[in-house]
């Protein structure tokens, strides 16, 4: 706009006018050549029409009100205007450019017809009361405001001011082996003709593409679970449903898909996947129990047991469990044997009646595979022994301890081994001996003393099932007493002791060292000479000088091997010798 008062004005341009003395504003079209006068104003330049291309349409606000193809005008001559309103201009009703008349104003651009392609639709809502023509062909609907409807494609959208597009739906396509999961915003009638409450879900298994109904959401797509011999599908009951197998589950309720029902199972919504289950195969040698087992009912037994042998495969069931997973049959050889007891009373495959608890023995050499009845204790094996080797037997039922020497043993039902303790002092000196050193030599330390070589024993390991035997070196004595029986018994070397269940050894103490010390060396086995001895001895004089005295001499015991030799407590005492045997000393005794 400028100060010049002539303005021209090209083909298809206008320029709207403001009369200062009406205040009324009109539109001057082209080609003109315009000559303003004093009392107007021009408010516009040369402005280009509105030039709709095929199949576009645009949106005009406040629109000038038309009738015969011609703009109303009030008496004053201003164009009449719908405030507030909007009118789309379209190709097809504007197919020659047009100017806007005062207070006509343009929303947006110039904007292409909407192609719906095939497997799409669009969802409308009503803006506002009207009636719907197109939607529905040859045949015109009641739109009432808020309505919402779907158009499927293909088809050409063209807008209408009485309705908006409130989303694009595209079809899902579903692949073999998936399903479509959906779910209601409102209540529905959905494809299949079944009726679904708000919030209900449920799945379009059949393979293509689909298009969703108005009021249907899309969940996602749900993957099947391919099935095979060996795996199967775990599922629980979300919800009281009938399923895909025409089965009616209940609630919580837990089971089984196996290639028998499908080769792909794809979950439903009422399903919960629990994970896979692998398939146990048993062969002909095979065999296992099973927890709480399934009957035919698919119902479980609970705390039963049941026994499965090979060849066989299953899948295990919800809450079944196997004890001690896939087991191997027992084979027992020549010198086996299975301590069994019984779980309960029952009749056993030699038709012998069984009560709960007792204990018996099956042996080899044979095969065996448990019933469910049975416990399987340990399995025994017949114990070689030579003529100097031993075991410890006890009798479980009058608890008595026995030994058996010399002779391959299996033990009996009612038999157990019996372990023997020995005091720590015993086990060391045993232990000693069998590491090779019977005699404890004596050395000179770095101070000049006298003391004795002892080995470390840590990783000495007794059995004590076993007899234990000690070896009684020539020359020498070892005492044993019986608790039992209350006797004592002296064995001289060389010879082999093997103790009794309740015989045990006597710690023999011996003095060692110069001068001599009590309590010095232990042993089990006491020295008969002849040896060799030297001692230091202090003394003093009448007139008060000490002297040391330093004596060597052989010493031996006397005794007779055909008379009685005891190895009693005394309070005597032998200076001469310091030999002990922890506070008791050697006497012979005659009888």
């Amino acid at each position: 706009m400028g100060d010049s008062s002539t303005i021209r004005i090209p083909p298809f341009k206008y320029i709207h006018v403001l009369d200062n003395i009406v205040n009324v504003t009109r539109i001057e079209i082209g080609p003109q050549t315009y000559v303003r006068r004093d009392h107007e104003l021009v408010v516009t330049d040369p402005t280009d029409f509105v030039k709709l291309a095929p199949r576009t349409y645009v949106k005009i606000a406040d629109p000038a009100i038309f009738k015969d193809g011609k703009p109303e005008q009030t008496e004053f001559g201003q164009v009449k205007n719908r405030f507030g309103d909007v009118e789309i201009r379209t190709s097809d009703s504007h197919s020659e450019p047009f100017p806007l008349y005062p207070n006509e104003r343009l929303i947006g651009r110039v904007e292409k017809y909407i192609v719906v392609q095939q497997n799409t639709a669009l969802k409308l809502v009503a803006l506002r009361d009207f009636e719907d023509s197109i939607a529905v062909a040859g045949k015109t609907v009641s739109r009432k405001a808020g309505d919402e409807w779907v158009r499927v494609g293909p088809f050409t959208y063209i807008p209408r001011i009485e309705e908006e597009i409130v989303t694009v739906i595209n079809a899902q396509v579903i692949r073999p082996n998936t399903a479509l999961k959906l779910s209601a915003e409102k209540d529905l009638v959905d494809a299949l003709g079944n009726k679904r409450k708000v919030n209900e879900k449920w799945l379009i298994r059949e393979t293509g593409s689909y298009l969703p109904r108005l009021y249907e959401r899309v969940e996602g797509i749900v993957q099947g679970v391919v099935l095979t011999d060996k795996k199967a599908i775990k599922l629980r009951a979300i919800n009281d449903f009938v399923d895909v197998y025409k089965k009616k589950r209940r609630a919580g309720e837990e089971w089984l898909v196996t290639t028998k029902l499908a080769q792909v199972h794809i979950p439903d919504v009422y399903e919960e996947d629990c994970g896979i289950v692998s398939a146990y195969t048993l062969s002909n040698r095979q065999y296992c129990i099973v927890h709480n087992p399934i009957d035919e009912n698919g119902r479980n037994h609970w705390g039963a047991r049941e026994l499965r042998k090979g060849e066989l495969t299953f899948f295990p069931g919800p809450g079944e469990e196997l004890e001690d997973g896939v087991q191997e049959i027992i084979v027992l050889g020549e010198d086996e044997a299975l301590l069994l007891a019984a779980r309960e009373e029952f009749t056993d495959d030699q038709k012998k009646t069984r009560k709960p608890g007792e204990k018996w023995m099956i042996i080899g050499p044979r095969e065996y595979i448990p019933s469910v009845e049975v416990i399987v204790v340990e399995k025994r094996k017949s114990i070689p022994l030579d003529e100097k080797e031993g075991i410890y037997i006890r009798d479980n039922n009058t608890g008595e301890v026995r030994t058996c020497k010399g002779s391959t043993y299996l033990l009996k039902a009612h038999e157990s081994l019996w372990e023997k303790e020995l005091p720590p002092a015993v086990e060391e000196l045993i232990a000693l001996q069998k590491m090779g050193q019977a005699y404890v030599p004596p050395k000179i330390n770095d101070k000049g003393e006298l003391v004795y070589d002892v080995k470390e024993v840590k990783n000495y390991r007794r059995d004590k099932t076993k007899v234990v035997t000690f070896r009684v070196p020539h020359n020498t004595a070892v005492q044993l007493f019986d608790y039992k029986n209350q006797k004592t018994r002296v064995v001289f070397g060389p010879e082999l002791v093997m103790l009794e269940p309740d015989e045990h050894f006597t710690v023999i103490s011996l003095s060692g060292g110069k001068p001599k010390r009590e309590g010095v060396i232990k042993s089990l086995a006491l020295n008969l000479g002849p040896d060799f001895m030297t001692d230091v001895v202090f003394v003093e004089t009448l007139d008060h000088a000490k002297l040391s005295l330093q004596l060597s001499y052989n010493w031996h015991f006397s005794y007779d091997k055909n008379k009685i030799c005891l190895l009693y407590t005394s309070d005597a005492a032998d200076d001469l010798l310091c030999v002990d045997l922890g506070g008791r000393r050697i006497i012979k005794k005659k009888k």
